[in-house]
């Protein structure tokens, strides 16, 4: 089998994630924060350390201020449902993911201003239309770091500090980033920052979050769920101080024990080389897919792209193409619109979407060629139909 489907979940998990969540269930497995006895205190401990490490990877001084969710769809809501109010103005781009787009569709049924910045036809998003967008009072810039349909990575840093220079907050959908992109809130201007566990941080699913950076002024978030939260449990209001504000009921803990492993994972291996491998197997995605006559690419800018590329072909539909390549090349891919038709829109792949191949940093040279040679097979096949 070849798992190309990264950008959805990565596959495999490193062993130190298996290991992490194993020793949790066979030597914690209590509530933490819930009682004072040793297993729940060390279960706390495990939580304590994920935020630390998680912190840690992007350069975040306090770890209280990483809110823990069930991914980054949680997160996202959590930032956006938390912070604008009726007669609010958010500005996003062309390429965002539905876990954006609707919460600010709903928000914009409550009367919150949403405006969207077109994004060129390979994905990027430009500062100076940013910049003109922001002329007019912003409260909230919101920006997908990578895109999940062509691997398309903005500029955050000069986003961000065109947010920050008009007054809105800046928040970054690092859903396809965080783990294998060098991200720094202070450095590149973020200010709220959604990531989930089961993608590039290697951890298992059901885990992610929000980083809220120093100057977010968190009295102003409100709380999306109510409940006990182990502290202050002689008041019926919720705690005001983070991060037990933002994490009502008992919570994923074997699985931010598997994200803490694979967070862990990444630091000790190395950000670096985590992007040298998969810098490599992106060059040889786009060399080899765009050599096949009848294959379109969407591929993002050389500069800007992540190991993740879109593709249809003339012969096949997408959905027929990814049928024969689970069935005759034992090869795992997505088909479709991947949740992001406003970024199949910018691309111009809209409503039929692509075949997306996603690579991760488990992923050989010698599966890239082989993935390759399948497609160029079946286009020839379907040419000769």
């Amino acid at each position: 089998m070849i798992y190309l489907d990264n950008a959805a979940t990565s596959f495999p998990k490193p062993a130190a994630v298996c290991d992490a969540m194993t020793a949790f269930a066979l030597e914690i497995g209590a509530n933490p924060g819930r009682s004072g006895h040793r297993l729940s205190v060390d279960a706390g401990r495990v939580i304590y350390e994920t935020r630390e490490a998680i912190a840690s990877l992007f350069n975040m001084p306090d770890p209280l201020r990483v809110l823990f969710a069930s991914n980054a769809t949680g997160g996202l809501n959590q930032a956006l449902l938390g912070f604008l109010r009726p007669g609010d103005r958010v500005v996003t781009s062309g390429m965002e993911h539905n876990s954006v787009m609707r919460p600010l569709r709903a928000l914009e049924s409550d009367g919150v201003r949403v405006c969207v910045v077109p994004s060129s036809p390979e994905g990027v998003l430009d500062p100076d239309d940013l910049r003109r967008m922001l002329r007019e009072k912003t409260d909230m810039v919101v920006v997908n770091h990578g895109s999940n349909v062509n691997g398309c990575m903005q500029m955050i840093r000069e986003l961000g500090a065109i947010a920050r220079r008009a007054g809105a907050l800046f928040l970054v959908d690092a859903a396809q980033t965080a783990g294998c992109v060098d991200i720094e809130m202070e450095r590149d201007n973020i200010d709220l920052l959604a990531f989930t566990g089961h993608k590039a941080l290697f951890g298992p699913q059901g885990t992610g979050g929000l980083v809220a950076g120093e100057r977010v002024p968190l009295e102003r978030m409100r709380p999306l769920i109510y409940g006990g939260t182990g502290s202050r449990s002689e008041f019926e209001t919720q705690p005001e101080f983070p991060p037990d504000r933002y994490e009502s009921g008992t919570p994923n803990t074997i699985g931010i024990a598997g994200l803490g492993g694979g967070v862990r994972f990444i630091l000790e291996t190395g950000m670096a080389e985590i992007r040298r491998h998969e810098d490599e197997l992106a060059a040889a995605l786009v060399d080899g897919l765009g050599s096949i006559d009848g294959v379109r690419l969407y591929a993002a800018p050389p500069e800007r792209r992540l190991s993740t590329v879109s593709f249809t072909s003339e012969a096949l539909s997408p959905s027929e193409l990814g049928l024969c390549l689970d069935e005759e090349f034992d090869i795992l891919c997505r088909v479709g619109l991947h949740c992001s038709p406003a970024a199949h829109a910018s691309l111009g792949s809209f409503p039929e979407g692509t075949i997306r191949f996603s690579a991760g940093y488990f992923t050989t040279s010698d599966e890239i060629s082989a993935a390759i040679d399948a497609v160029r097979a079946l286009v020839r096949k379907g040419d000769r139909a």
